[in-house]
């Protein structure tokens, strides 16, 4: 009987050490650095003119060419430059057709490794 204990903690042993050398293998994968989007103008939940400016800054590590800005469904033509820090700052005006009405401003980009990122802040456009 007491053989019989020994070769059950040798398995256990056995099989315990053998699953921890493979680990957990999140050191093989490289983490996604998706793109973050800040400074908002105007403001959220602020009123504003059909037609007005806005504005907003994108980091570092995104890829300028792929930012895209809707305004309620509609894309929006965008001038972007490069700001403080190797961030990108990014300008645009609202359509004249959104009149009277709440619209998201939508931001979608993407970064190094296929990474993915979107963002956005509500605003009331004025009649």
């Amino acid at each position: 009987m007491k053989i019989l204990n020994y070769f059950y903690m040798l398995v256990l042993i056995t099989v315990s050490c053998n699953s921890w050398a493979y680990g957990s293998g999140s050191s093989s994968t490289k983490a996604c650095a998706k793109p973050k989007f800040s400074d908002f103008v105007p403001a959220e939940n602020t009123e504003v003119a059909s037609g007005s400016n806005f504005s907003f800054t994108a980091s570092a590590n995104t890829h300028p060419e792929s930012i895209k800005v809707i305004a309620k469904g509609l894309p929006t033509v965008i001038k972007i430059t490069p700001h403080e820090g190797n961030s990108y700052k990014v300008s645009g005006t609202l359509p004249e057709s959104l009149k009277g009405t709440f619209a998201r401003i939508a931001i979608d980009a993407s970064a190094q490794n296929n990474c993915n990122g979107t963002d956005g802040w509500l605003i009331k456009i004025a009649e």
